[in-house]
């Protein structure tokens, strides 16, 4: 039975809150890295938000996020507010982490929840993706903003693949588990995406 469209309105703001609050807090655990760009837990819980939530809800999340940012609240590494960041050389990853929601959210609702091979593939496949589209937007970012050439701006984030490879599978992880557990997640928002049947 579909939920109720006000049901299913209160349920997508409590999801999307608990993952802006998520990835809030994991601003605040950081590891130092090179070219001055912490390395960070907040961008597996940008995409992990995307990979549980799908790619609409992720993209809102990660929007809020970045909203409360603007207001002057220190939402980012090292505490810093998203107008913070907007004039430094780490703009790329902030529209990074808007786009990497919404990727790898929409690559992982491809999958089938109750198929436990396929919502692996799919979700892993998400992450990956994600990733990937992080590195690129942040790279374009340090290349405009930070004085680098844009090659050298893709190859510094080799610093960083083996931790972020590790962080983006616990986060796939995590999120097989979450549909394993609730494939209704996943099951409402493909109704909602599906065209209606109306007869009279």
């Amino acid at each position: 039975m579909a939920a109720s469209p006000s049901r299913s309105t209160v349920r997508d703001i409590s999801y999307i809150a608990v993952f802006t609050a998520l990835i809030i807090v994991f601003a605040f655990v950081t590891i130092p890295g090179a070219a001055g760009v912490p390395i960070v837990l907040q961008n597996a819980i940008v995409v992990l938000a995307g990979l549980v939530l799908g790619g609409r809800r992720g993209f809102y999340t990660a929007g809020l996020f970045l909203l409360i940012g603007m207001l002057g609240l220190p939402v980012l590494a090292g505490g810093r507010s998203t107008l913070a960041a907007l004039a430094g050389p780490t703009i790329g990853y902030l529209f990074g982490y808007l786009c990497s929601a919404f990727i790898a959210g929409v690559i992982a609702y491809k999958a089938r929840p109750r198929n436990k091979s396929n919502l692996v593939i799919a979700v892993s496949f998400g992450a990956f993706v994600g990733l990937l589209a992080q590195y690129l937007l942040g790279a374009i970012g340090l290349w405009l903003r930070g004085d680098m050439a844009f090659g050298e701006a893709i190859v510094i984030h080799g610093t960083f693949l083996p931790l972020d490879a590790l962080k983006f599978a616990a986060a796939a992880a995590i999120a097989v588990g979450v549909h394993s557990a609730f494939p209704d997640i996943m099951a409402e928002e493909k109704r909602r995406r599906e065209p209606s049947h109306t007869t009279i």
